[in-house]
């Protein structure tokens, strides 16, 4: 899935699209992606980490990365009052 995901995104450069375009564009992608990974910490358990390290690592451009990162942290979140 992750691979699928940099195959579509590899040509896009994010210098030709505005921070904000790409950001924009991509979100829904990247939270998908982020719960996608998220769900795979109940059946990984120990393991989960570094598997999910390697999955973001594989992801391009970086901004989509980083974007797919954020995601995956605010899902770890505990959620507040």
């Amino acid at each position: 899935m992750a691979q699928g995901r940099t195959d579509q995104l590899q040509g896009q450069r994010v210098t030709s699209l505005s921070r904000a375009e790409f950001h924009q564009q991509h979100l829904a992608d990247a939270r998908n992606e982020a719960l996608r990974l998220f769900q795979q910490k109940t059946v990984l358990q120990g393991a989960w980490l570094n598997w999910v390290a390697g999955q973001i690592y594989s992801l391009r451009p970086a901004a989509y990365a980083s974007m797919v990162r954020r995601e995956l942290q605010r899902l770890q979140e505990p959620e507040g009052p």
